[in-house]
């Protein structure tokens, strides 16, 4: 897997990867999730009791794949977009 493109919001990720075909979509999301999870607790120990049940992420997910009109610009533009909104002079304080 390779992450092309991520935008971190306090509530939210946005990633653009690209994986091989061999695996599902939603693989990608529980190894993403799980590996994450795994290194957080791992560096920050409390947070874990902190969290309704011990769990860090939702079971949900959102996922556009690559195609006809969404290309990779279109999604790349998005997250970069968002980024800017997230980082944008509000943040700063």
């Amino acid at each position: 897997m390779e992450i092309e493109e991520m935008e971190v919001a306090t509530d939210h990720v946005h990633i653009l990867i690209s994986f091989h075909p061999k695996y599902s979509i939603g693989q990608v999301v529980r190894m993403i999730k799980s590996i994450s999870a795994r290194e957080l607790f791992r560096e920050f120990p409390r947070i874990k009791k902190r969290l309704w049940a011990g769990e860090l992420w939702e079971d949900g997910y959102f996922a556009r794949t690559v195609g006809d009109r969404m290309t990779r610009q279109v999604i790349d533009k998005y997250i970069k977009h968002h980024r800017d909104l997230e980082q944008g002079p509000a943040q700063l304080f």
